[in-house]
């Protein structure tokens, strides 16, 4: 969703009294990539990943019941939560999952070309709730 005019003049007030307060820090933010943080994130998701297959062969090496079963959920748990947030994260730098927004930052309008049939579900259901209200009297 675009911001309005107001609030991008809030913003952009807000950039410059950045700039002029610290200069070196708006620079910082300005030259960071955000694939390398996010690329930093896979492979912690995958060294995360690789210690929950570990944790998971040593309950099963151990052959002890009540500690086996406790290794066992307790890396099968830390390799799914790095599966799912490496697979989020690999995602949002192929720029298929940006949240609504263009790896360029521009909020991404509907094009008035666009079909019906191609629009998704929940937009969809969106206009139709739309619809709904505005033809209430």
């Amino acid at each position: 969703m675009p911001l309005s005019e107001n609030e991008q003049r809030l913003l952009e007030q807000i950039e410059r009294a950045l700039v002029e307060d610290d200069p070196k820090f708006a620079s910082t933010v300005r030259s960071t990539d955000p694939r390398t943080y996010l690329l930093r994130r896979v492979r912690r998701s995958a060294v995360v990943f690789l210690l929950g297959l570990a944790v998971l062969v040593v309950g099963v090496v151990l052959n002890q019941v009540p500690l086996t079963v406790i290794l066992g959920i307790l890396g099968f748990l830390m390799m799914l939560f790095a599966a799912l947030r490496g697979a989020a994260d690999l995602r949002r730098i192929s720029g298929r999952d940006t949240g609504g927004r263009r790896p360029g930052g521009r909020g991404r309008g509907r094009s008035k070309g666009r079909s019906r049939t191609k629009a998704s579900f929940m937009e969809r259901v969106e206009e139709r709730w739309r619809r709904r209200w505005e033809d209430r009297p």
